[in-house]
């Protein structure tokens, strides 16, 4: 069971996209008391042409505009939804995209959510995450020091690498994926 008195709490997020990203590998996330450690996120800064935020406002992604410390929830391609965590000051609009936990709480739960038994495949990949843990785009502004969410600091250093992320067609080379080295519950490996 994870408990603690030391959640992070929305100054945690009121830092650069690049420090934020990094500092979540590790950590863990759960939403109404079903989730995992964080193994897997790649930040979008408001400056970069991947991000949403990158055209400007639109009424998808406003919560990106606000203050630090939110939930950005969106659909990718209709389909499947995605979390991500507002970072920096009021208005730059840069998040940290989830990409993976590894399960920890609520398994059974997640495992019916998916419609499956493999444990490694419960949330690896950002649609997968927000399935599992059952977010959707009714959760978009949510603040992440509250309930449902509950965001543990991480217990220890973690080996955090990092390399080009994936699924997107703009800025793809640069290198703001983060991960939880040798992690098996990655949603792809990184580039040895």
């Amino acid at each position: 069971m994870i408990s603690s008195d030391r959640a992070l709490h929305r100054d945690f997020f009121d830092r650069s996209v690049h420090a934020v990203a990094p500092d979540l590998i590790g950590a863990t996330l759960t939403f109404n008391g079903v989730g995992g450690r964080i193994v897997e996120v790649e930040a979008y800064h408001h400056t970069d042409p991947a991000a949403h935020s990158y055209r400007g406002r639109t009424a998808r992604n406003a919560v990106m505009f606000g203050p630090p410390g939110h939930a950005y929830v969106y659909r990718s391609y209709g389909i499947h939804w995605c979390v991500n965590f507002v970072c920096e000051a009021e208005g730059s609009a840069s998040a940290v995209l989830i990409r993976a936990i590894e399960p920890l709480e609520g398994i059974d739960t997640m495992r019916s959510r998916r419609g499956l038994d493999d444990i490694r495949l419960l949330c690896s990949g950002p649609g997968r995450v927000c399935q599992a843990l059952g977010i959707t785009g009714h959760h978009d502004g949510l603040t992440l020091d509250r309930p449902p969410f509950r965001l543990m600091p991480r217990a220890e250093m973690p080996d955090v690498v990092a390399g080009p992320r994936i699924g997107i067609t703009k800025a793809a080379d640069l290198p703001w994926r983060y991960g939880l080295a040798g992690s098996r519950f990655l949603s792809k490996p990184f580039r040895k």
